[in-house]
């Protein structure tokens, strides 16, 4: 490959990036709906036809900042389970750090789990970074349990529902930790030490 070619190649990757980016900061200042292919073009300068050559319409940009989205919370899943230093602790941690990112990023967490997405869950095709994600949850729990990605499963339900249903008012965000210690004692049962 060419220097002009591998320069075309990192310009377009910058472009790809500073869309998704973008789009994200539009949709966490003023909501999903805000977001449009008409002022993500005005926002990175650039014309809607270039817009166009990256993504195949708002969808695809959702879907885009979905995955990238699933990235950082399996990397910020990840190194709060290793901290902690045994399955139970590990679990309560990590269902922790999901709260904690839904929460800070509440946008964001829309466009990985509320809006509709071609993200596949559950799949074949499922994206390495959710893959990731959920991968951290099946590590809280005994190598040797065979139902330990049926309690990953549960886990995430729940905590999507809490993060949903607080996020909404419909349960008061001030009982989160009393929830999440009851969910982590009944799937892990009670922290051992």
């Amino acid at each position: 490959m060419s220097a002009i070619a591998k320069r075309r190649e990192r310009e377009r990757a910058q472009r790809h990036q500073l869309i998704i980016t973008t789009a994200r900061e539009l949709a966490e200042a003023e909501g999903w709906e805000a977001v449009t292919t008409r002022r993500l073009a005005e926002r990175v300068e650039y014309s809607q036809p270039v817009l166009y050559s990256h993504f195949n319409g708002k969808d695809a940009i959702l879907s885009a900042v979905a995955v990238e989205g699933f990235g950082e919370l399996a990397a910020r899943l990840r190194h709060t389970r290793l901290a902690a230093p045994e399955p139970p602790q590990a679990l309560h941690a990590v269902c922790r750090a999901y709260l904690e990112f839904a929460t800070e990023q509440p946008a964001l967490y829309q466009a990985m789990f509320v809006l509709p997405t071609d993200v596949k869950f559950a799949h074949a095709e499922t994206p390495a970074p959710l893959r990731a994600c959920f991968d951290e949850f099946v590590s809280c729990f005994p190598p040797d349990d065979p139902r330990r990605e049926l309690f990953a499963e549960v886990t995430w339900s729940a905590l999507h529902g809490m993060a949903a249903l607080s996020e909404s008012g419909r349960i008061p965000p001030s009982a989160q930790a009393e929830r999440l210690d009851l969910l982590v004692t009944r799937i892990a049962g009670p922290p051992s030490g």
